[in-house]
């Protein structure tokens, strides 16, 4: 009998949190990704995102990495990112705990109730409602410094979710148009949206937002990076100077400040920049990456000036190119993507793929690089238009038969099992295994087919210029469905 009494106080107590659980404002409610949609990556660069954040940002981050956790079924691990939130919160946010803790006690919430841990749920449901009664509702309130919490996060998660983020930023300054936090957050947002061309310039905001915030000098940064867009670059470079000087190792900064001058054309300062960075995060796979871009943008400095025909230009552009592979080696070796990693540099060095899928990788991490989601929306620096035009450029170095026979077999192997069918990166690499065969008419049929998806999927719009009104219209589903899985790599986060 006192079983069953048991089992219905269970049940009964289940049932109370199934009705309770979804009124709570918290990653668990907020939509943040369809089913199956978060991509494989998206945890390390969270990861490495709190690395380099301001501190009053670390409980953002550490909720959502806390739902990454859960969405991998590692509950235990998201319920130790939850007290490092709460630290957080409590560091930073002394005079609003409890408003600010309101987001993370909802997600506490949740998954204690998915560990099956009833009780422990209902009591950080009933913190919640303590909170919440105090405004006359029980299990959820509106307020700014919720809308900002959820502006934040659906930053972090970018895609279209950049342009709901504008929205809770905009409504939270309704309530504190003054407010130096809510008013960074819609620069930033504003920022990330103002490459699309219905987007209004985030100049004027990022303005603001530097008023409101003169020691950010992140924001600051941001700000120069579009006044360089203005043509406006001298008075950009005052401000990136500015903050370097008044923040030399705050690595976000260092990481803007690189983009700035690699902007400009100054590829020294942009690397030196990025080596600082790396004194802070040395296992940053991005870092090495962009270092490695860095060094192939001064070969191409030296083309484009026909220097490279002059005495010693030749040398000099082999030793650019050595510290490139280098770099992109360290980069895979970091956990970069090799696809992404070696996408622009393939046709240049062949031995470039060998070491992205040798055998000298752990076979762990080997393995997991392979199975990689190839989404091409994924990553905005690395453009699968690259890996395309690498594939038409031709192969310019010759090997061993041996080692070509070897190079086709891994590649064919890429296409076929370790990529989506029918996407640019398969059709690419089929089109480049067609060309070492000698067959150029294949080649160029896979080299067609990948760029028809680039067009019918470019954020330009330019497919519009050349596919029929059915297939616009489909395409433009596509790219809403594919932006829900974009990442901002591009910069850091405040």
């Amino acid at each position: 009998m006192g079983t069953f009494y048991f089992c219905d106080f269970f049940c009964e107590d289940k049932n109370s949190l199934e009705q309770i659980l979804p009124q709570l404002r918290c990653h668990f409610t907020w939509n943040l990704f369809k089913k199956g949609s978060v991509s494989h990556d998206l945890e390390d660069r969270v990861c490495n995102q709190t690395e380099f954040l301001n501190s009053e940002f670390k409980a953002t981050k550490y909720n959502l990495l806390a739902y990454i956790k859960h969405l991998k079924g590692q509950n235990e691990a998201a319920l130790e990112c939850l007290r490092q939130a709460e630290e957080w919160i409590q560091r930073e946010h002394t005079d609003q705990a409890e408003v600010r803790s309101l987001v993370t006690w909802g997600n506490y919430a949740w998954v204690y109730y998915h560990l099956g841990r009833f009780a422990d749920a209902q009591l950080y449901a009933d913190k919640v409602k303590r909170v919440c009664q105090k405004f006359a509702n029980p299990y959820s309130i509106e307020c700014p410094e919720l809308d900002c919490e959820e502006g934040w996060t659906l930053v972090k998660c970018g895609g279209k979710k950049i342009e709901r983020a504008k929205v809770y930023f905009q409504k939270a300054l309704e309530e504190k148009p003054n407010n130096p936090e809510f008013s960074s957050g819609l620069a930033i947002a504003m920022y990330y949206l103002d490459d699309r061309p219905e987007q209004q310039s985030s100049l004027e905001i990022l303005k603001q937002a530097v008023e409101l915030s003169p020691d950010n000098q992140y924001i600051k940064v941001l700000l120069a990076l579009t006044l360089q867009k203005t043509n406006e670059q001298s008075e950009g470079e005052q401000l990136v100077v500015e903050a370097l000087e008044k923040a030399p190792c705050q690595t976000d900064v260092l990481l803007s400040a690189a983009k700035f001058y690699r902007g400009k054309g100054d590829l020294d300062k942009a690397i030196g920049l990025l080596l600082r960075a790396l004194e802070s995060i040395p296992n940053n796979p991005y870092l090495y990456h962009q270092i490695a871009c860095c060094y192939r943008a001064k070969v191409k400095q030296i083309q484009h000036t026909g220097e490279s025909e002059a005495i010693g230009k030749g040398e000099k552009i082999e030793e650019l190119r050595e510290h490139a592979r280098n770099y992109v080696s360290k980069a895979i070796e970091k956990g970069l993507n090799p696809l992404h990693a070696c996408s622009d540099e393939f046709l240049e060095n062949e031995e470039c793929y060998q070491t992205a899928f040798s055998k000298e990788l752990p076979s762990t991490k080997g393995q997991e690089l392979h199975q990689h989601d190839c989404n091409p929306q994924e990553d905005r620096e690395i453009s699968e238009h690259t890996a395309v035009q690498c594939s038409l450029d031709g192969l310019s170095i010759s090997t061993e038969s041996t080692e070509k026979e070897k190079m086709k077999f891994q590649l064919q192997n890429i296409a076929n099992n370790q990529l989506p069918q029918n996407v640019p990166y398969s059709w690419s690499l089929q089109g480049l295994i067609h060309k070492m065969n000698g067959d150029l008419l294949q080649a160029a049929e896979c080299y067609e087919k990948a760029l028809d998806h680039l067009l019918k999927n470019s954020p330009s719009g330019i497919g519009s210029i050349f596919l029929p009104a059915t297939e616009r219209e489909e395409g433009s589903e596509e790219m809403e469905q594919d932006a829900d899985s974009s990442i901002l790599r591009e910069l850091p986060d405040p």
